[in-house]
């Protein structure tokens, strides 16, 4: 009967969204990236990447049972950004740290049987320096 049951982490990735925003804290994802997931791969590091996920960051935020989706503004361009709720390995509050860590998504090969996602138009991971100056990339709403 369990393997029936849909996953908890697109509740628990709400409900710490839902505390962040609650509590005057600004929520990040830690977002484990491969082909079916849909980032500006400039600011992917190590196979991941650091998403500010505040409503002051985004732009029509969706945590639904099968992915996250926005828009939000990188180096001061807007990209639309999907990600595979598997592919959220963690959710935790800038401000405190305190959040939720999950197991990585299974390998590419495994997931095919999965249906697709939309294919990323990014441009592919540089080797150059971070943009910004090193820095972490942080999404910030420019009105």
């Amino acid at each position: 009967m369990d393997a029936e049951l849909p996953s908890t982490r697109p509740y628990l990735v709400r409900a710490l969204h839902e505390w962040c925003t609650d509590h005057g804290l600004t929520p990040y994802i830690v977002v484990a990236v491969d082909e079916r997931v849909q980032v500006p791969k400039e600011y992917v590091r190590d196979g991941q990447i650091v998403l500010n996920v505040s409503y002051d960051a985004t732009s029509g935020l969706r945590i639904d049972n099968d992915s996250v989706t926005f828009k939000a503004r990188f180096g001061g361009v807007a990209r639309d950004v999907h990600i595979p709720i598997e592919h959220v390995v963690a959710i935790y509050a800038r401000e405190n740290g305190q959040g939720m860590a999950f197991a990585p998504p299974p390998p590419a090969d495994e997931a095919s049987a999965r249906p697709a996602t939309p294919a990323d138009d990014a441009e592919p991971a540089s080797d150059g320096p971070r943009p910004g100056g090193g820095r972490r990339p942080m999404l910030t709403r420019v009105k």
